[in-house]
């Protein structure tokens, strides 16, 4: 079995539901060089050298194009990229005023002030389980819930999702490095998304401009701090990333999450009993079934020489995260399932000047979601196993999740 081989077949659909063998062969070449010009890095030491290292580029401006390696996508000209796909210094100035009305040090309690309201969202939403014995937990729960969340912590009306969700359907099908019809048919679908929800959000950042209330739209239009203040056309593409990213991941999170703990009862029994389980087993999830699960979109800034392997300058690489969560050299028994796992140090947000700073909302998300579900549920059970996925194989979770069960607690 050919590398490029391996790399097809981890894109494929069709292996959707259970990577991790293709993960094991892959990580048998560290770094390898697919037929494409692509570049795979696939252990953790390696992984986590490559996401700390200036000279791997986050700009798609920086590639090189390879023999048999497609262009890289371009993004929407009326719109600037988010800072996820820029570098230093312009990376870190916009990311800076980003997080300020997020989190420390100046907004410190903003996500743990909303323990109560999230609880509130996880309640409701498992009250309408009434009256059934069967959902689907991402239609019906894994999917609402966050969206809600960052609906409230954007100040987005909450009502206005149907016509989002189009938009970041199409966007989020622009990260499938394998799609079903043809990138330029995808990307023209993307831009044409990130127009339109750049131009909803413009109309909604003026509306806080005159009106501000306590959401981060309000804040990070209003805010003045030592970087200054961003743009209109950088406030908005911020948006389209922060409304977007903070509940797509999540949503692959609680229902990996769940998944997971349906496959593994005694866990689940376990959960139910303490509640103080939920932390570990949070930080294990991200382990072992991330919502991330490659990074296709980074390039070399100069010639790299890593595991016997040099990446020449401006090659295309990807960092196989889930791959590297998996690596024997560096977790014991690595297909175990273990909460109490020490030394956890996964890769499931990223590490270095990329790490997600959404980590502490997705991981509360999770915590309180799985806690509750546990608890609630009698008997609960899948339907199908392995359920449906999504296409994307970047974003990997499943599409549906059938659940039964036999009742519901207070």
């Amino acid at each position: 079995m050919t590398s490029g081989t391996l790399l097809r077949q981890i894109t494929d659909y069709a292996n959707r539901a259970d990577p991790y063998p293709l993960y094991a062969e892959l990580r048998k070449t560290p770094v390898a060089r697919q037929e494409d010009g692509v570049y795979t890095v696939s252990t953790y030491w390696e992984i986590l050298s490559l996401l700390h290292d200036p000279r791997l580029s986050s700009d798609l401006r920086n590639r090189t194009p390879q023999p048999g390696c497609a262009l890289p996508v371009e993004e929407d000209p009326g719109l600037p990229v988010s800072f996820i796909r820029l570098d230093p210094p312009e990376h870190d100035r916009l990311r800076r005023l980003a997080t300020r009305p997020f989190g420390p040090p100046k907004t410190p309690r903003r996500i743990f002030n909303m323990r109560g309201e999230l609880a509130q969202m996880i309640s409701e939403l498992i009250d309408g389980f009434q009256g059934r014995n069967q959902v689907d937990l991402v239609e019906d729960f894994a999917y609402p819930f966050p969206v809600t969340v960052i609906c409230k912590l954007l100040g987005v009306p909450r009502q206005d999702e149907p016509r989002f969700h189009v938009w970041a359907e199409a966007i989020v099908a622009a990260l499938d490095p394998n799609p079903a019809e043809g990138p330029a048919e995808r990307q023209r679908a993307s831009d044409q998304a990130r127009s339109e929800l750049g131009l909803y959000l413009a109309e909604l950042i003026e509306e806080h401009r005159r009106t501000p209330g306590e959401d981060l739209l309000s804040a990070l239009a209003l805010d003045h701090g030592p970087d200054g203040q961003m743009t209109s056309v950088e406030l908005i593409a911020t948006g389209v990333l922060l409304l977007i990213a903070g509940h797509e991941t999540t949503v692959n999170l609680i229902t990996n999450g769940m998944l997971t703990l349906l496959r593994y009862p005694d866990v689940l029994k376990r959960l139910r009993d303490d509640p103080g389980l939920a932390v570990p087993l949070v930080e294990e999830l991200l382990r072992y079934e991330p919502p991330v699960q490659l990074l296709p979109q980074r390039t070399a800034l100069a010639d790299i020489d890593i595991a016997g392997t040099t990446i020449p300058r401006g090659a295309p690489i990807w960092l196989v995260l889930a791959s590297g969560n998996r690596d024997p050299q560096r977790f014991s028994d690595p297909d175990r399932f273990e909460p109490e796992r020490q030394d956890n140090q996964h890769l499931g947000f990223g590490s270095g000047i990329h790490y997600c700073f959404g980590a502490p909302l997705a991981r509360l998300e999770a915590q309180l979601a799985l806690t509750e579900l546990a608890r609630r549920l009698g008997n609960p059970r899948l339907v199908n196993d392995p359920p449906p996925y999504r296409q994307n194989p970047v974003l990997r979770g499943p599409r549906h999740l059938p659940i039964a069960f036999d009742d519901l607690s207070a």
